[in-house]
């Protein structure tokens, strides 16, 4: 049975250019990884979780902002499917927001074996136009690159 996470792809025109809101993870395994690993805000939700709800959700537990837009406001993309087969549903927001004044939740691992410790879930987010997102986001993710393109006629 797939792993189902939810998420919100922020977007903003800055200098007649289009950028994307992508965050890194937190944690020793994605320390010195960057091409590749950064990823929209997302996580985990339940069957009986709507996931525009934990969308919500986890954009706030993983970035600090909680939105208070109707529903419509959100513009859907869909779901992709990531390696390991975790399924992401995925919604756009237009939305500009300072980077620098993020906070994370955290969570807890072993880091060396046998010492606990713990780390933020996003360790950093960043403004990025549509090529360098391209390089930076999950490769399971880029559909939604596509899909918010499309969907803005861009």
């Amino acid at each position: 049975m797939p792993l189902h996470s939810a998420g919100l792809l922020l977007y903003r025109h800055r200098d007649d250019r289009l950028e994307l809101l992508l965050a890194h993870p937190g944690g020793p395994f994605w320390k010195d990884k960057d091409e590749g690993a950064w990823s929209i805000p997302k996580g985990l939700f339940e069957a009986d979780e709507e996931p525009l709800a934990a969308a919500r959700r986890e954009f706030h537990e993983e970035i600090g902002v909680a939105f208070d837009a109707p529903d419509a406001a959100f513009l859907p993309l869909g779901e992709a499917k990531q390696k390991g087969n975790k399924i992401v549903h995925a919604w756009a927001l237009a939305h500009d927001l300072d980077v620098t004044t993020i906070t994370s939740n955290t969570y807890a691992v072993q880091w060396p074996k046998g010492t606990w410790r713990r780390y933020p879930e996003v360790d950093r987010a960043g403004w990025f136009p549509i090529p360098e997102a391209r390089l930076k986001i999950l490769k399971g993710q880029e559909p939604f690159i596509d899909r918010l393109l499309a969907a803005l006629g861009e």
